[in-house]
């Protein structure tokens, strides 16, 4: 028997497997239909049943529909098989603690929250099943709060309409992180039959095992902030005017309770967002962090309303983007490290105001330039901080998510929301703006300058062969020494564990080999990341720059080299025509 011959069988074996394990009409009748014509059909069904979606650090996220690789009720209730015998070996008092589970407003996700409760009902564990949609800082918020062992969000944050995504926390309300990751993954794979009983999701709301925490927790939650919240005496009598946007998400009715918790008064909805659809009527990508397209409706009502301020969630409401117009008249729309920056002087102020009495050396604050790239890595240090009795401030990464404070071990948009409008509340009653608070920033601390993007690429072959020949600039087996006129000084490469600029080559941040990462340190100060996305088909590249002072360059001459720099890292770094890499769409 030849290769193709082989194949076809297994394939066809694959195909009757799943028509055998399917329980739903409508995915079953896609194999079944694909499974017509395996001539024509062949690379399709390969594509959905020969390869699993990897279960990594980020859980699960891809496109919705009927195959292994994709996200559909089987995958579900195999996934959550997995994870429940995972959980029985490694943490046997779940039975008594419990698991937290949480859904956005994309299709499918409550379905999939539920499969998953029932899952564990099944197995005599009891579960937090949220009644309602709710953002996905409320999970990791639950699970520290009731005492739960693990938690599921399921979710695709920003991504597009057809995905969905499974993301996964553990007792300490912080992602999960290898090794767990990996003993999930591995379970799962043990656990793929599916048993008759995870399908039925008729009883899970009536089950004694079931609980809705909706109402405790976002009263726990609420009563939270106020360890954040520094001037409740005086929000009240706020003159400014906040517009603000759930990009169709869940987080409208969040940010209310939390503005109501500040004392704040409630900002003016972007009426055409803020109730959830997952077909994302209004936006070609729900993410406000593609910028002034995504953004287009909340400038147009913050206009008609003589706002000056925009904030905006994301769907699932644990990133925060934040606007502000400009005496020009036009928009500003805030960077991920402005916004860091913003919110790190206004906690630290804070802070001092209620703390003056804390030594400087026991607060920390955390970007993702201090761990690996991710809220996993950033809310697992903080807790590692905590334990050791230190206090954290702040997290934030370039990629608009922000942790304001530990209530929530992750990313949360709604917290960050309400101390944003605080802080903008404050300086506008001082005639001041957040531009220019950003300016005075910059003139106590310097410039940093960035410019961040990506290409896209669906290919992750193509993706490997890009980083190798970086590894193997020009053939000659070793890293690039310039990038056009701009000469590197070091390279650290987290995928492959090396790093030019210590004495034995290794880097301190750990090395992670799933995904692509390599730093360049260039001799005039700029350094540029370029990296793989742990759930989109991206490309990024990050690029800060803080020029010598003694060089003479004023912020435009810093932001033209900057430009130079990018331009150059695209054109010899990217090669985007010889890779056929897709340049970032306008939003």
């Amino acid at each position: 028997m030849d290769g193709l011959e082989s194949g076809r069988i297994n394939l066809q074996g694959l195909v009757q497997q799943w028509l055998n394990w399917d329980k739903n009409e409508k995915t079953k009748k896609e194999i079944a239909d694909l499974a017509q014509d395996l001539e024509k059909n062949g690379k399709e069904l390969e594509k959905r049943l020969l390869q699993r979606m990897e279960f990594g650090t980020a859980g699960l996220r891809a496109r919705m529909g009927a195959g292994n690789s994709m996200m559909n009720d089987l995958t579900i209730v195999q996934t959550a098989q997995g994870l429940v015998q995972f959980v029985l070996k490694d943490k046997p008092e779940v039975r008594q603690k419990g698991i937290v589970f949480g859904f956005d407003g994309r299709y499918n996700s409550d379905k999939w929250a539920k499969i998953s409760a029932a899952v564990c009902i099944n197995e005599g564990i009891p579960v937090y099943l949220f009644s309602k949609t709710c953002p996905t800082p409320y999970v990791p918020f639950s699970i520290k709060y009731f005492g739960a062992t693990c938690g599921v969000m399921v979710t695709a944050s920003h991504n597009p309409k057809d995905d969905n995504g499974y993301k996964v926390y553990w007792e300490n309300g912080a992602q999960i992180v290898s090794p767990i990751d990996k003993g999930i993954s591995q379970s799962i794979a043990e656990n793929l039959q599916p048993l008759g009983t995870s399908w039925d999701i008729s009883e899970v709301e009536s089950s004694p095992l079931c609980k809705d925490p909706y109402s405790e927790a976002m009263e726990g939650y609420n009563k939270a902030l106020n360890s954040l919240c520094l001037h409740r005496d005086t929000n009240g009598s706020s003159t400014l005017k906040i517009v603000y946007t759930a990009m169709h998400g869940v987080g409208y009715p969040y940010v209310q309770e939390a503005f109501k918790a500040f004392g704040l008064p409630q900002p003016i909805p972007v009426d055409e967002q803020v109730v959830p659809d997952p077909e994302f009527p209004t936006v070609k990508y729900p993410n406000p962090e593609e910028g002034k397209g995504a953004l287009l409706l909340a400038t147009k009502k913050a206009d008609s309303v003589g706002s000056p301020v925009i904030i905006a969630n994301d769907p699932d409401a644990d990133r925060l983007a934040v606007a502000e117009k400009l005496p020009n008249g036009e928009w500003k729309i805030f960077s991920g490290n402005e916004i860091g920056a913003l919110l790190g002087s206004w906690l630290w102020a804070c802070f001092q105001k209620k703390n003056s009495g804390v030594p400087a050396s026991d607060v920390y604050m955390i970007a993702s330039t201090e761990t690996l790239t991710g809220f996993k890595w950033m809310g697992n240090k903080a807790d590692e901080l905590e334990k050791k009795g230190k206090t954290v401030l702040f997290a934030f990464e370039e990629a608009i998510g922000f942790m304001c404070g530990t209530n929530v071990l992750d990313k949360d948009g709604v917290s960050a929301a309400a101390v944003m409008a605080e802080f903008a509340n404050q300086l506008y009653a001082q005639n001041l703006t957040l531009e220019k608070q950003l300016e005075a920033i910059y003139t106590k601390y310097g410039y940093h300058l960035s410019s961040n993007s990506y290409f896209i690429c669906h290919d992750p072959p193509t993706i490997s062969r890009m980083f190798d020949e970086l590894r193997n600039m020009g053939g000659q087996g070793k890293y690039p020494d310039s990038c056009g006129p701009y000469k590197i000084q070091s390279v650290r490469d987290l995928t492959v564990g090396y790093d030019s600029s210590k004495a034995d080559k290794k880097p301190v941040l750990p090395v992670s080999k799933s995904s692509q990462m390599i730093t360049f340190t260039f001799e005039n100060g700029c350094v540029a990341t370029l990296r793989t996305s742990g759930t989109e088909p991206k490309i990024k590249y990050y690029t800060e720059h803080k020029p010598d002072p003694s060089k003479g360059l004023d912020r435009a001459g810093a932001e033209r080299e900057l430009e130079d720099i990018v331009n150059k890292i695209r054109q010899h770094f990217f090669q985007p025509e010889k890779f056929g890499l897709i340049p970032r769409p306008d939003a």
